[in-house]
Order: structure tokens, then sequence, then C-alpha cells
């Protein structure tokens, strides 16, 4: 019979052909970044609201957790050696819930992370390759510095998930490139913030990864006015364009002074003073132009108008210098603080 246990026909794989126990890793792996693409298309297609953006991540994240706790992930931080820390928490922290907390907001950060620092020809597409690129050379160094154990077998699923994952943006870099000829819109956005947020978590290495993101960090954290409403927030935010230059522009938005609450007006006020941006302020009506709150909009109001490669390059040499900086901290500054470094 063919049909039989181990017959030619059989369902039973021969040993070692493929790491059975880390099936329900790569089944939820891949649930969750499918729920993710589906959400970018129903976003692209439905215009879905901010508060929907948040608890959809949430749940797709589920599934991601309970697989780490069941693969025995840890929750406990190792403290640095320094007398005050050591003395008020002890050698170690163990966070528990807090610890499943943190990698549910950096499931949400992750796929929303690369959907607001976008807007511009190949930005999206290049800011996930170098992120990409930087988790592989991380994968590949503890690769070779743990060839045996839970270490080593983390980094190869990261890897797994990786490798496919910057074959396929680098093929799409070439259409998405200026000029564009294939727009990503939400739905790739999604895909490969959470295609990140899981080589994080299912390969613990969930505070290295969140290293890589440092601009969109940054972006997150310049943008919060706007994406809590202080200040208005419209609902695309790219750069504007001047045809007569072939230039960007950093996009505006207008609104008045006293229709906003103290702590939108402290935000105005403290852009102006710190020119973070543009702030035109008519003294007389106190109407507002200000630009729209984006390291995009920055970065063309601190180096002037720009042609759109020029900006994508620019911005991307930011993303590869930073991921630089954090290989560099997490494997030669940690040392300054722990006597072993996994």
């Amino acid at each position: 019979s063919t049909g039989g246990v181990g017959g030619a026909g059989g369902g039973v794989p021969p040993s070692g052909s493929f790491p059975l126990a880390h099936l329900s890793k790569f089944l939820c792996a891949l649930l969750a970044i499918c729920c993710m693409c589906f959400l970018g298309f129903a976003d692209n297609v439905l215009d879905l609201r901010w508060r929907d953006k948040l608890w959809l991540p949430l749940c797709a994240s589920l599934p991601l957790l309970v697989v780490y706790a069941v693969d025995g992930g840890g929750t406990t931080v190792i403290v640095p050696p320094l007398p005050l820390l050591t003395k008020l928490l002890g050698p170690s922290l163990p966070l528990g819930p807090l610890y499943y907390l943190f990698m549910a907001c950096l499931a949400i950060f992750c796929t929303n992370a690369i959907n607001i620092l976008a807007g511009v020809n190949g930005l999206e597409v290049g800011q996930s390759i170098v992120i990409a690129l930087t988790v592989v050379a991380n994968n590949l160094i503890q690769v070779w510095r743990w060839p045996e154990g839970p270490l080593h077998d983390n980094n190869l699923f990261s890897l797994y998930l990786m490798l496919p994952f910057v074959g396929c943006s680098a093929a799409l870099m070439q259409h998405n490139w200026f000029p564009a000829r294939v727009f990503v819109g939400d739905t790739y956005c999604y895909f490969a913030g959470m295609t990140f947020a899981v080589a994080g978590i299912l390969g613990h290495n969930a505070k290295t990864l969140l290293l890589f993101f440092v601009p969109q960090v940054v972006n997150f954290v310049y943008s919060v006015p706007q994406l809590f409403r202080l200040v208005p927030c419209p609902r695309h935010r790219m750069p504007g364009y001047d045809a007569a230059t072939d230039r960007l522009v950093p996009s505006t938005v207008d609104f008045n002074l006293g229709e906003l609450r103290a702590p939108g007006r402290l935000v105005v006020r403290a852009c102006r003073a710190l020119r973070f941006g543009v702030v035109r302020i008519d003294p007389a009506t106190q109407q507002v132009t200000m630009s729209n709150m984006t390291i995009i909009n920055l970065a063309l109001h601190a180096c002037g108008p720009m042609r759109e490669d020029r900006l994508t390059l620019a911005l991307l040499g930011v993303q590869a210098a930073c991921s630089a900086l954090a290989l560099l901290v997490r494997y030669q500054l940690a040392y300054l603080f722990y006597d072993v470094v996994k």
C-alpha cells in the first residue's frame, strides 16, 4: 500500500526535515502577518479611523503573546550593575504581565510606525529594507556567537522571516523608486511592520528590535501633538509639491490659535521658538499656518526644498546611520554595563 504511514504517500516527514516543534510559531507568525495585510487593504478601501488601527494590531498580536508564553519566553530584565539601581531593583527585575504589555505595544507601534513615516516614493520600502538588513545582521551575529541552543534557534527563526522579506521588498523597490510605477499604500506598511514585530517577539529580540526603530520613534514622538489632536491633523501629511521648481516643500495645515486648548497653544509656541518646522502666526487674526509634524517635513524645513529622490536618499541615510549606531550600542556599549551580553 502507498497510503500507509511512512509509505510513499504517507504524511510523516523524514526525521530532521522540518522543525515540527516550531510549527506553531510559523503558523502564528503567518496568521498575524496575513491579518495585517487584510487590515492594510481595508484601510485603503474603507478609510479606517485611527482608533481602529490601534485595536486591530493588538488583536492580531494576542496569538503571538500566547505562543511566546508557551515557548518559554522570559519576562525578566537584567538590571545594569549600577549601585543605585541594583540597590533599588536588585540584580534582575521580573516584569511579568508588564513585559507582555510592552510586546503588545511593540506590535502596535511597529505596525503603524512605517505607515506614519511615508508619502515619498521609495521611503516606505527603503526604510523597511534598511531595518530588515539590520535585523538580519543582528541575527547572523547571534547565530555565530551561539552555535546551538535557544538563542541560536530563535535567531534562525527570525532569519527565516527576514530573508524572504528582504527579497520581496528589494524586488518591489525597483518599481516603487522615484518616479514610482507602483504605490505600496497601507497594505505594505502594515505587512512590513507586523513582520518586524513577529520577528522581534517570537525571535526573542523585542528590546533589540526597538533600537532599530530610532527614526520611527523620533517621528512618532514629534507627531504626537497631531496624532492626539492637540493641533489639527489632516488625513494626509505628505510633503507638498512645487511644480515650478520640481521640488518638494513642507506641507502645512491652517487653523486659528484661539480655537486650541492650552496644550495645543503651548505646542505651537514651542515649535515656533525651537524652529521645529514652519510656524507663521498672524498677530491680528491669530490665524496659524504650521507645517505638518513629521520628520519628512522637518527635513525639508531644515534643508530646504529637495527633489523627491534626494529626500528619500537623505532619510534612508539617516536610517542606515541609526541602524549602525544601534548595532554598536547592542554589541559594544552594552559591555560597559553588563559582564555578559547575550
